[in-house]
């Protein structure tokens, strides 16, 4: 049997989008396996190209889709592609003439993906959007953070993120569906929405309680302790989400007589009075330093971790190294780095880091000349008037 490149190799995605939400999408098709073709602004690309870090100077390919030669060029690409992904905003492309409706009337199996702020519908859909606007309108920012202190982002663009995945896992679908069809059809993503998705029991509080969650620490809303406490050097996390947990842990502190204690004897009556409990196994916890707590707690069946830094995270021997989230790479400009490796492990045809990204308009030429027949003469013309 023929070894595939990856579970998406065949697949041949027109990725005209910038910053985050986006490119994360199709920087997991490429390392699935599927054939990404960048489209960026000519002289500058990807927004995210003046972002930090850099290395070397370092943070595809361009056509201007306002020259109608370069237009064209995207139009014929269409013809060949199976996923158009962009996250401009909505009516950015229709006023272009290449929206769905109209690449859809060249390739009827094309699927759309778009990413916004706000969708591609209601309202509010013309507003802009980046991820700490996401984080802002739904809900996540104010139900993170400390009692009394100020709402609070995320440490990461959480929003951009599950857009991203969402995006991906709307395209498969659609991908999914056109094998029976033989059709392709529109994905509108909104960062908002795929946030606001996320928070699934703090919306769930609201809507059948009528309470309004608030900021918590790091506590959870729905059972306890699920929290983070102090050790003699640092902090950890120890989840416990049922009773029986709740028994095995107190076994592992040698505080048996609180299985049984009416305050915390069911997950109802530890949420109620997690303020009481914390201290009493803190009482234990800072005895003990973080390793020692979570040998401790672990031994005894409770899920229980350390509080790690970027650092211990990189060099974890599971996480860096046996679930190789941080990998090796050779770029030409930037030189050896090491980068994330794909969250995604596939038994057959394992997701990998494939090539580095390429430099602005590196692959103009081969993707134009291999794909449409162009000629180095015609490519020079179209990139001598802006086009590509």
């Amino acid at each position: 049997m023929t070894e595939r490149k990856g579970a998406l190799e065949g697949l041949r995605v027109l990725d005209l989008t910038r910053v985050l939400a986006g490119p994360f999408c199709t920087m997991m098709f490429a390392d699935m396996g599927a054939e990404v073709i960048k489209i960026e602004e000519a002289g500058k690309g990807d927004d995210t190209r003046q972002m930090g870090p850099f290395k070397n100077g370092e943070s595809a390919y361009f056509m201007n889709l306002k020259n109608p030669n370069g237009k064209s060029v995207f139009l014929e690409l269409v013809k060949k592609a199976d996923v158009v992904i962009e996250n401009f905003r909505p009516g950015t492309m229709e006023k272009l003439g290449l929206g769905y409706e109209d690449l859809k009337k060249v390739n009827p199996g094309i699927i759309y993906a778009a990413i916004s702020g706000f969708g591609h519908t209601g309202r509010y859909s013309q507003r802009p959007g980046y991820d700490i606007i996401s984080q802002a309108m739904s809900g996540l920012m104010s139900t993170t953070g400390w009692p009394g202190g100020e709402p609070t982002r995320t440490g990461t663009a959480m929003g951009d993120v599950l857009g991203g995945l969402s995006c991906a896992i709307g395209i498969l679908s659609a991908v999914f569906n056109r094998a029976s069809t033989g059709l392709g059809q529109k994905v509108d993503v909104a960062l908002v929405d795929s946030a606001v998705a996320s928070l699934e029991i703090i919306n769930m509080i609201y809507l059948v309680e009528g309470r309004i969650p608030q900021r918590i620490g790091n506590r959870y809303e729905s059972t306890y302790p699920y929290d983070s406490f102090r050790a003699s050097d640092g902090s950890l996390v120890i989840g416990v989400a049922n009773d029986k947990l709740w028994a095995q842990l107190c076994e592992a502190m040698d505080l048996q007589h609180l299985i049984n204690d009416p305050r915390f004897s069911r997950v109802r009556d530890r949420v109620a009075n997690h303020a009481e409990l914390k201290p009493l196994m803190e009482e234990w916890t800072t005895r003990f330093t973080v390793d020692e707590v979570c040998e401790k707690v672990s031994a005894a069946g409770v899920p229980c971790a350390p509080i790690l830094n970027i650092e211990q995270v990189v060099n974890d021997p599971h996480i860096g190294g046996d679930r190789e989230m941080f990998v090796e790479m050779e770029h030409p400009v930037a030189g050896k780095l090491k980068v994330t490796g794909s969250h995604i492990k596939l038994s057959d045809t394992p997701p990998a880091l494939r090539a580095p990204s390429p430099a602005l308009g590196q692959n103009n030429e081969e993707i134009l000349g291999s794909l449409l027949g162009m000629t180095s003469e015609a490519i020079e013309a179209l990139r001598k008037e802006g086009a590509v």
